[in-house]
């Protein structure tokens, strides 16, 4: 069920610029991934028209770029291997091998060597149909070759954040109060961050006019800007008179399908650019009565602060707090 709008105040002043629609009734799941994308699928034109091969590559994780890359250099030289039997094998010159399998693999090898430009020398054709494969390999080689390794510098030379955020926000005391709490920080070393800044929105629903809605509002940052980010950050919005949070249980964030959105923007640097990165934690991902443990300490011989990373998402249960 949504929660009733007298449970917000209707003073706050509600966002309208997140990009996000009002009708509840449309939306499934969460609007933001955990690793800051957006949940969404777009239908309604050509895949090809919506897919972007250069864009898709950049981002792709680690594993399935290089994954793509292997099975595109081996399934490329396979379908060469193919022809070249298919042309004749009697037209490279050089197979020693016998039977199909034998000579199957001088052809793939054959071909691995004209595709890279290695060239070894054993092997060589001497038929037209054989030489012209062969010339159209190389192009299709030097052409791979050109095209994956400006994908790997770009995926190299791609200004990145670096923020690792904790798994989830707390309700947590705050001075003579309470407050909802998230905290982030830099895991690369010799990697800071300047002039970084954040911005948190609420999305909730609510009652309106009989019908749910969301509402979207700028929660209030006991700081919102730090000059440099070389420790972790514990991000505090306090719950007081001006929060949408303000007299919010555990369930008035279930019924109100309570979502925020994280978005951090600083200036790198190493690539001497401005790098963002968002997330996002719903209901599910708010704790009540937890307070963050620290996550740094100092060296033995006192010398040095030591950032305990595996310590990001620590806390410990509070006294059940009252407000």
């Amino acid at each position: 069920m949504a929660l009733s709008k007298q449970k917000i105040d209707p003073s706050l002043k509600i966002n309208n610029d997140t990009g996000f629609g009002i009708n509840a009734a449309n939306y499934g799941g969460r609007f933001i991934n955990r690793d800051g994308t957006f949940n969404l699928r777009k239908e309604g034109m050509p895949f090809l028209n919506r897919f972007s091969i250069y864009h898709s590559m950049l981002t792709m994780p680690r594993w399935k770029f290089i994954g793509l890359i292997l099975v595109a250099y081996l399934s490329v030289n396979l379908l060469y291997a193919f022809i070249y039997l298919s042309v004749g094998i009697d037209q490279l010159q050089g197979v020693v091998a016998t039977g199909y399998w034998g000579k199957f693999k001088e052809a793939f090898f054959f071909s691995t060597e004209t595709f890279t430009t290695v060239g070894y020398g054993r092997v060589n054709p001497v038929g037209d149909g054989a030489n012209v494969v062969a010339a159209i390999e190389a192009m299709t080689g030097f052409l791979s070759f050109a095209l994956a390794t400006g994908l790997m510098f770009g995926r190299f030379s791609r200004p990145k954040s670096f923020l690792v955020f904790s798994d989830f926000a707390l309700i947590s005391p705050y001075q003579d109060k309470t407050a909802l709490m998230f905290r982030f920080a830099p895991y690369k070393d010799n990697h800071t961050l300047t002039d970084v800044q954040i911005r948190v929105n609420i999305g909730l629903k609510v009652q309106m006019d009989g019908s749910a809605e969301y509402r979207y509002y700028d929660l209030n940052l006991e700081r919102n800007k730090v000059e440099s980010l070389p420790m972790n950050w514990t991000v505090v919005h306090p719950i007081d008179d001006k929060s949408p949070f303000l007299g919010f249980t555990p369930d008035d964030m279930v019924a109100s399908d309570v979502e925020l959105y994280v978005l951090i923007r600083g200036f790198d640097d190493v690539y001497s650019n401005f790098v963002q990165q968002r997330t996002s934690y719903t209901y599910q991902e708010i704790k009540f009565n937890g307070k963050y443990v620290p996550m740094y300490r100092e060296s033995e011989d006192g010398k040095t602060t030591i950032l305990e990373l595996h310590k990001l998402n620590a806390y410990e249960e509070v006294v059940k707090l009252d407000k």
